[in-house]
């Protein structure tokens, strides 16, 4: 039985947005570049396993230059309702799994792969919901920037989500961006 611990992460604006109303992503992002090598990102990577994404944020980018190029060079997986009809470049490293049943058995089989490492969701906030409601999440990272979007998809919008109960473990400022991780309390469900 794999130990890996399933950490959900997103960047969202000062005002909870994921995405502006176009769906783009970029306001978000804008110190991406100078995120790379930094000991954040570095323990970032050194921490993961297996990735665990959505359809649309495994699309935002072209899925052919993930090989050595993408963060985490490990095997990813992707929930997903259709296998694209023509698999995106893999190597010894980085693979590409396409999970079209459930959310539990996506997390189950990156969880497997990545053994006693952690398993990073990067995305979509649909994902993560699923994953919360749940219960398959053990640490929530919240990299708050200081942008207003002012509209488009939030990412605690949805409903029933229940109320999980959080526990603050880490602050840490990392340029403009607040990153702030909670430990995700499970329910005893025999209580």
């Amino acid at each position: 039985m794999a130990n890996a611990k399933v950490i959900a992460g997103m960047t969202i604006s000062l005002d909870g947005f994921v995405a502006d109303e176009t769906g783009s992503v970029s306001r978000l992002y804008t110190d991406l570049a100078a995120l790379q090598g930094t000991p954040y990102m570095e323990a970032l990577i050194e921490a993961t396993g297996a990735v665990l994404m959505g359809k649309r944020a495994f699309e935002m980018g072209d899925p052919d230059s993930y090989v050595g190029n993408y963060e985490f060079q490990v095997p990813i997986f992707v929930l997903t309702r259709h296998r694209p009809s023509i698999a995106p470049k893999q190597d010894q490293r980085l693979t590409f799994t396409f999970v079209t049943d459930d959310v539990e058995s996506a997390a189950a089989q990156a969880m497997a792969a990545a053994g006693d490492k952690v398993v990073q969701v990067i995305g979509g906030a649909s994902v993560i919901q699923q994953l919360l409601r749940a219960r398959l999440v053990d640490e929530l990272h919240l990299d708050v920037v200081p942008v207003l979007l002012g509209a488009g998809l939030r990412f605690f919008e949805n409903g029933g989500l229940g109320r999980p109960a959080l526990e603050k473990i880490d602050v840490q400022e990392i340029g403009a961006r607040t990153s702030l991780r909670f430990r995700v309390k499970k329910e005893d469900k025999n209580a």
